[in-house]
């Protein structure tokens, strides 16, 4: 693969000539010409969520992780760590190693608005840390030093640095099957944890601004997705039985990360997120994240703490985000008086 060409003025690419990768673009964003309506759909859904972390109030969180029981102080710090790698490689991996080869300006758009967002995800996890954290070092630390961590943070990465290292067709396929994890399963164990402090009333900012960030995962994961589909129409030809077991084997691979990191922060002692209900709502996430790009499911298993879901949206938002459609992005706060 061939990175673009910021500047092309030799190119005679029409609209409907545009690919996903491996196109001739001019470097001009065109957008009243649109091939993927799906991605400037997207692009108006992510403007339309805009917002930014001081808009959340902290105060009351400073108090209630003083009162926190020490597993639930280790489980939110290390919980808060793991997603603050996370959004620092998406940050990156984005625009260093993913937009480059993407010859389609519309996708273009989106891959840097979502970089953008992962910035902010970061700054928001600043805010978070400095508002509960005496030495705010130690947290950002955690990954050099916690080697269940390190153990995560490297496997994640790996798919990435493998397409960084060879920037070949298949290895491109293989990390959007990477975007799609990392948005729609690795993220999940920090998230829940964060809301089930918050369901007993602990930590409400906080899992108010896990709420803002999920609403951006939820568009992230949508943008892969669709790209994984748009590329099965287009090239059916790089959809190989090869890839399909290594993408089955990168599911399972971090369906066998996720459950044992979710168990590690919880350490069997915070209510409500059993071993046991840890490890079958990761293999559920997975499962629809598989059918979702025409894989058949892995684990066959049920939802087994659905308040999660209604926990996480916002009031009154009605969303196709596969149409694009938005009826209400309401900014609600979080407050103990919620219906869980």
């Amino acid at each position: 693969m061939q990175r673009k060409q910021i500047y092309n003025p030799d190119s005679k690419e029409n609209v409907n000539d545009r690919k996903i990768f491996g196109g001739d673009p001019t470097g001009i964003f065109e957008l009243n010409n649109i091939k993927y309506q799906w991605a400037y759909n997207l692009w108006e859904m992510m403007l339309n969520n805009t917002w930014f972390p001081k808009e959340v109030d902290m105060t009351r969180d400073v108090n209630d992780y003083k009162n926190l029981t020490e597993a639930e102080k280790t489980a939110y710090d290390k919980a808060l760590s793991q997603l603050i790698f996370m959004d620092s490689l998406q940050t990156n991996n984005l625009i260093d190693n993913v937009n480059p080869y993407v010859t389609s300006p519309e996708v273009n758009l989106i891959l840097v608005r979502q970089s953008f967002e992962e910035a902010l995800h970061s700054q928001s996890y600043a805010v978070m840390v400095d508002s509960i954290s005496t030495n705010s070092e130690e947290i950002y630390d955690l990954w050099r030093r916690d080697m269940m961590l390190k153990h995560k943070n490297d496997a994640i990465a790996a798919v990435y640095q493998e397409l960084a290292a060879n920037p070949s067709e298949h290895n491109f396929v293989k990390a959007c099957f990477a975007n799609q994890i990392l948005e729609g399963i690795y993220f999940y164990s920090g998230f829940t944890y964060i809301y089930t402090l918050a369901r007993s009333g602990k930590m409400l900012g906080s899992a108010q601004m896990i709420r803002f960030i999920q609403r951006d995962e939820v568009t992230h994961l949508v943008l892969f997705q669709n790209l994984i589909n748009t590329l099965r129409k287009e090239r059916p030809d790089l959809f190989t039985q090869k890839l399909k077991s290594e993408v089955v084997a990168m599911f399972q691979e971090a369906v066998k990360l996720e459950v044992e990191w979710g168990k590690y922060i919880t350490q069997g002692q915070i209510l409500g997120l059993t071993d046991e209900i840890v490890e079958q709502y990761i293999k559920f996430l997975a499962d629809d994240r598989l059918t979702a790009v025409g894989f058949e499911k892995l684990y066959d298993v049920t939802n087994p703490i659905k308040w999660v879901d209604d926990f996480a949206k916002f009031n009154d938002q009605k969303t196709n985000f596969f149409e694009g459609t938005v009826t209400n992005y309401s900014k609600g706060s979080l407050s103990f008086d919620d219906d869980f």
